[in-house]
């Protein structure tokens, strides 16, 4: 799997933060102040324009600094009132029954009054439009002079003034309340996506190390791998030429009388050491193709396929999408060696007429396709252990640098090679490459 470091980093586009705006800051401070502000002015009005007198004033005083001292020592805010139900719910009783002695004794609190309306959704739900109704109540005798004024015919005005202030501010009031908690949900969902894509960057970041981690590992079991092979060959080829060359020399040696068994086992000893020379050309060969010496990886490509097309008649052509940058030299060595194979099973089976290699450089892997439209196959089975050596070579290689192979084949419809390793960047080198095609 390829990693997710750019993939994920588009998948998480959400916002982090969820900061209030000035306004809406703004509007929660004078609400805040608002209760303050009007049973300071509704005193004010109350002790100025009210009636005179110390039996008048008195009550007065003592009434707003209950409200005051009960508003502050007892407030609860709403976004706390489902955890601290109890006090909410004594506060803002005491709070209406503050309400109603203050506009008993003074109509001016009318001003404080309407606090009943803001506070009112620190009552369970099912008891908003008793607090709603009773504010109305208090409203209703401020706006008809003082509750003195409720008798005679005033009495059915008074009671329509409360049916009037019950439906308009009792419907701002929900409405009101309804927004404010919905703009709650929607700070809790923001902060919820907040928190998961900050644990989705970790996890990201988490796998990108681990995948890192794998493709180390693989490639130093891939490094030991090719060890042990180029051990056994070594052995098996060149060891084995070289104790030939020793022994034909030393026969020579015994036959100094007979030259012409002599000159035998030195020319057996030098074709022995021939033989022994091109196997360490082509053992040296296999740890870094040549092309990829002299030239960067899609240069190298282009070059394999000009020279197979002129051995081979077959016209192949190579495309190089995406931006080419530099790969580690194992992924490099494992692309080419690809395209080589997958060439040398074009020439020998496909009989086609036109091949073409794609390479594609992607944030999360480089894919190198290898197409032809020559005879196909039916793709066997790779668990059951039907398929070449060449293509078991190339998947065991893939494997041990986090790579994958993927064929795609039908009898009479060409074979597409699909070939995928991890666009892993070489360290200080995540520029373009210069000479890219």
């Amino acid at each position: 799997m390829a990693p997710v470091g750019d993939r994920t980093a588009m998948m998480a586009g959400v916002t982090t933060d969820a900061p209030t705006s000035p306004a809406e800051s703004r509007l929660g401070r004078l609400q805040g102040w608002m209760p303050h502000v009007g049973l300071l002015i509704s005193a004010g009005l109350a002790v100025g324009l009210g009636p005179g007198g110390t039996g008048a004033r008195v009550p007065v005083a003592v009434l707003t600094v209950l409200a005051a001292a009960w508003y502050g020592l007892m407030e609860v805010e709403p976004q706390e009132c489902d955890r601290r139900r109890v006090k909410a719910v004594v506060f803002y009783v005491g709070l209406l029954v503050l309400i109603v002695a203050l506009v008993t004794v003074s109509p001016y609190f009318g001003f404080f009054a309407f606090t009943g309306y803001l506070k009112v959704a620190l009552l369970p739900r099912r008891f908003w439009w008793a607090g709603i109704a009773v504010t109305a109540a208090a409203m209703a005798a401020c706006q008809l002079g003082g509750v003195w004024n409720v008798h005679g015919g005033l009495v059915g005005i008074y009671f329509g003034l409360v049916v009037v202030n019950a439906l308009i501010a009792g419907t701002v009031t929900l409405r009101s309340i309804e927004e404010d908690h919905r703009s709650r949900q929607r700070a809790a969902h923001i902060d919820e996506l907040a928190e998961a894509n900050r644990r989705l960057r970790e996890t990201m970041a988490e796998n990108a190390g681990l995948h890192a981690q794998l493709v180390v590992q693989a490639r130093e079991a891939g490094v030991l791998d090719e060890r042990q092979r180029m051990a056994g060959e070594i052995h098996d080829t060149i060891a084995q030429g070289l104790t030939g060359i020793v022994r034909q020399l030393e026969a020579a040696e015994r036959f100094d009388a007979d030259p012409e068994r002599r000159l035998h086992h030195v020319a057996t000893a030098r074709m022995l050491a021939r033989e022994s020379l091109a196997e360490a050309r082509r053992s040296v060969q296999a740890l870094r193709p040549g092309l990829l010496d002299q030239a960067q990886l899609p240069e190298a490509v282009h070059e394999l396929a000009e020279r197979w097309a002129a051995t081979s008649g077959v016209t192949a052509g190579v495309t190089v999408t995406g931006t080419a940058f530099p790969l580690p030299p194992a992924l490099e060595v494992v692309l080419f060696r690809a395209a080589q194979e997958g060439l040398a099973n074009i020439a020998k089976h496909a009989r086609a007429s036109r091949v073409g290699l794609t390479l594609s450089y992607t944030h999360e892997v480089v894919l190198l396709d290898v197409l032809d439209d020559g005879v196909g196959f039916e793709p066997p089975d790779e668990a059951a252990g039907g398929e070449s050596y060449g293509l078991t070579a190339m998947r065991q290689r893939l494997r041990q640098v986090g790579g994958s192979l993927a064929i795609e084949s039908a009898p009479g419809e060409g074979t597409a090679l699909s070939i995928s390793v991890p666009a892993l960047r070489v360290p200080g080198a995540d520029g373009p490459l210069e000479n890219a095609p």
